[in-house]
């Protein structure tokens, strides 16, 4: 299944500076933790958006803009935190209608929104896609907490701009990165709808890697290879170590 993704997952395997462990790929595979895995998942879809938006809103777009995109991503986020609405009332909501307006200061914004408004687009029709699974295997879905991964990238984040934007964008790459790893490795092992959904994540996921660290680059307008690299290692740490908190991105399993 996964033989003709081998050139694709190549540079993701090459930015990450380790691989999932094994122990984790057990955990995930069995069945008793499917319910974890997809409200996780699903989770998870959402905050890559959010962290997208947060991003246009902060250094891109004018104030209406700014609140056209606020309201997008609102009956997303008032199902996972609240559980108001669900599949009737999402279908078809993962696409914007307003124009965006980037503001004339900012000499990157229209790249940094073109990528990003594409990435939350994407993010929120695979949040669909998680929870029509999650309601086809009669899971009930609750909201969940988030474990340790991305709160332990972003206090790593600088301070001062634009290396704080620049920061954020190399983690963006990291968890895109890592997401596509894991949907590869955990595809064979999962029901067959399951595993061909997660390959078929993979293509966006990759890209969404390559789209983060190219604007990344683009805006800091200098090499950054060591701040990359200095996130792979913290990132491979969160990844390999211990971890008690079972989740999607979670560690090896304590």
């Amino acid at each position: 299944m996964l033989d003709q993704y081998q050139d694709l997952l190549a540079p993701i395997h090459q930015f990450l500076h380790c691989e999932t462990p094994d122990t984790w790929i057990e955990k995930a595979k069995d069945p008793q933790n499917l319910d974890v895995i997809l409200r996780d998942h699903m989770f998870c879809e959402l905050k890559a958006a959010q962290s997208a938006l947060f991003l246009i809103r902060k250094y891109a777009v004018d104030q209406q803009s700014a609140q056209d995109l606020t309201a997008w991503i609102k009956p997303y986020e008032a199902f996972a935190y609240k559980r108001i609405g669900g599949l009737d009332t999402l279908k078809g909501k993962s696409n914007i209608s307003k124009q965006v307006q980037v503001r004339p200061d900012c000499a990157y914004g229209q790249d940094l929104v073109d990528k990003m408004v594409m990435l939350i687009k994407e993010e929120l029709h695979h949040f669909y896609q998680v929870l029509e699974i999650i309601e086809s295997k009669g899971i009930d879905y609750a909201p969940i907490e988030a474990g340790r991964y991305a709160k332990g990238l972003i206090k790593h984040v600088k301070t001062f701009e634009p290396d704080a934007l620049v920061d954020k964008l190399i983690i963006g790459a990291y968890i895109e990165a890592r997401s596509c790893e894991r949907f590869a490795k955990l595809a064979p092992h999962l029901e067959d709808d399951i595993a061909k959904f997660y390959v078929s994540l993979l293509r966006s996921e990759a890209r969404h890697y390559q789209d983060y660290l190219t604007l990344a680059e683009e805006i800091a307008g200098h090499d950054i290879s060591e701040r990359i690299v200095f996130f792979g290692k913290v990132e491979a740490e969160l990844i390999s170590s211990a971890d008690q908190d079972f989740k999607f991105h979670s560690g090896a399993p304590a």
